[in-house]
């Protein structure tokens, strides 16, 4: 005597696989709940072919092609809001993350010194490190001191420094970049009698 219909029984397999494929998403269980999963929808198939034949057997494959993966994108979707989700996936990238630093902007109004000549782009030398640079037009001999006037993405533009010409004093708090004069005390020229 069987009091539940087979039809039954396969739309019952059909939801505990499609409930087991969201499971599956959000608790870890090394693939366990995945294959209960599959193991749930291809019953569920099979006994639809089985007990009422090969239209009701190819609805059932037409709701697990569609069923099983709009589950899953849904689940995706929903994963990164829940508790679990939050601690497994990591946030967006902020701007400072992603974008490249640009070094060069803080050598603006630095001075340098050329190491080839400047035809109008060469080598210079700022603060030890060497930099491809252009000069305004001009051509610049080596060892001739140069100041940056300006920083354009890779683009590094210099003029020839005056030779009474000091570096802006960026920090007023940097003692060891301020000249003695400012600072109140004698040259240290003169010797010690």
């Amino acid at each position: 005597m069987n009091v539940v219909d087979p039809l039954v029984w396969a739309a019952l397999l059909m939801l505990v696989g499609c409930a087991l494929v969201v499971m599956e998403i959000f608790i870890p269980s090394g693939g366990v709940l995945g294959f209960l999963a599959t193991a749930s929808v291809i019953a569920a198939v099979v006994m639809a072919f089985v007990y009422h034949g090969p239209t009701v057997g190819m609805v059932f494959v037409g709701v697990a092609i569609v069923a099983v993966p709009s589950l899953i994108a849904l689940a995706f979707k929903y994963l990164p809001r829940t508790p679990l989700g939050k601690r497994i996936l990591l946030g967006l990238p902020t701007e400072d993350e992603v974008l490249p630093k640009d070094e060069r902007k803080a050598l603006l109004g630095k001075f340098g010194v050329v190491k080839s000549p400047m035809l109008p782009s060469g080598a210079v030398v700022i603060e030890g490190r060497t930099f491809d640079a252009v000069s305004q037009g001009m051509a610049i001999d080596p060892g001739q001191r140069v100041v940056v006037i300006e920083v354009k993405s890779n683009r590094i533009v210099v003029r020839p420094a005056e030779h009474d010409e000091r570096p802006l004093v960026e920090k007023a708090d940097d003692v060891l970049a301020r000249p003695l004069e400012e600072l109140g005390l004698d040259s240290l020229d003169e010797p010690l009698t």
